[in-house]
């Protein structure tokens, strides 16, 4: 059974570093592709980064610079550093494997705010 199961969420000053993650039994991340995603109150869910198997990456425009999806094999786990955080990346982040039907993670809750 798949699970994945992300963390490193929480409040934030605007201008602070985040860092997530997106832990996985069940399934070798290395595998796949694996996108991070976030929903912000009554907005659609929106892709923020994305990182192939082959270790190519995608970025948001609103992200790039920002943003730094990585991966450690050895933990089956997928990370999602974030710097220079602004009010507008507040939102519920997610993570998803896109393998066969595609798993994804709880979410995890980032706000960014004084």
């Amino acid at each position: 059974q798949v699970q994945l199961v992300e963390s490193g969420g929480g409040l934030v000053q605007p201008g602070g570093s985040l860092r997530l993650s997106c832990a996985a039994s069940g399934i070798m991340l290395k595998f796949y592709a694996v996108g991070w995603y976030r929903q912000a109150p009554g907005k659609q869910r929106e892709l923020v980064a994305d990182l192939t198997s082959a270790g190519g990456t995608y970025y948001a425009d609103s992200v790039k610079g920002r943003f730094t999806v990585s991966r450690d094999n050895a933990k089956d786990t997928v990370y999602l550093q974030m710097n220079s955080l602004k009010p507008e990346d507040t939102a519920v982040y997610y993570c998803y494997v896109r393998s066969g039907n595609g798993y994804w993670g709880q979410g995890t809750q980032v706000t960014v705010s004084l």
